[in-house]
């Protein structure tokens, strides 16, 4: 397997653990919105008309709440990220003998993972600080079993990513 596909892979596999299955089912986060939504969301943003004629170009994006819109360009944004591993794969890999080129492209890839990976792993920290800013709120048991879970996992991507990388 190419060093693009394994970053891909982890790069989706890591999504899926910072996004669960539940934050894309559409009824859960889709509400009543409107183009003026999608408008006001994008103004909001560096890239207005990247924004606008990304979230415009899905359907569901009418009827979506800002969350909804979030969820949207997430879905964007890793469809783009996988075109652009599909053409990095064949197109530059094969087309270069230059193997100092093939060979710090492979590196950026582990790098890319390894950033990835390193961010989901300390997610739990940034959920826990919210608790944090409502004292009495108790931090549910479950969430913490969880979230530890998920930093174990991460560490097994990172070092798994680090035997790659040698």
């Amino acid at each position: 397997m190419g060093s693009s596909a394994i970053f891909l892979l982890l790069v989706i596999s890591l999504l899926s653990l910072a996004f669960p299955p539940y934050v894309f089912h559409q009824p859960y986060i889709f509400v009543t919105g409107d183009a003026s939504q999608i408008q006001k969301t994008c103004k909001s943003t560096k890239y207005y008309e990247l924004c606008l004629s990304s979230l415009k170009s899905d359907p569901t994006s009418l009827n979506a709440d800002t969350k909804g819109l979030a969820v949207i360009m997430v879905g964007i944004g890793m469809a783009n990220a996988t075109a652009t591993s599909s053409f990095l794969s064949p197109q530059l890999l094969s087309t270069t003998n230059d193997t100092i080129l093939k060979k710090d492209l492979i590196d950026e890839s582990y790098d890319y993972a390894y950033m990835h990976a390193s961010a989901a792993a300390d997610y739990p920290n940034a959920c826990r600080n919210v608790f944090k800013r409502y004292p009495g709120s108790a931090y549910p048991s479950e969430l913490a079993r969880r979230e530890e879970a998920l930093k174990q996992l991460c560490y097994v991507v990172l070092g798994i990513i680090d035997l790659l990388d040698s």
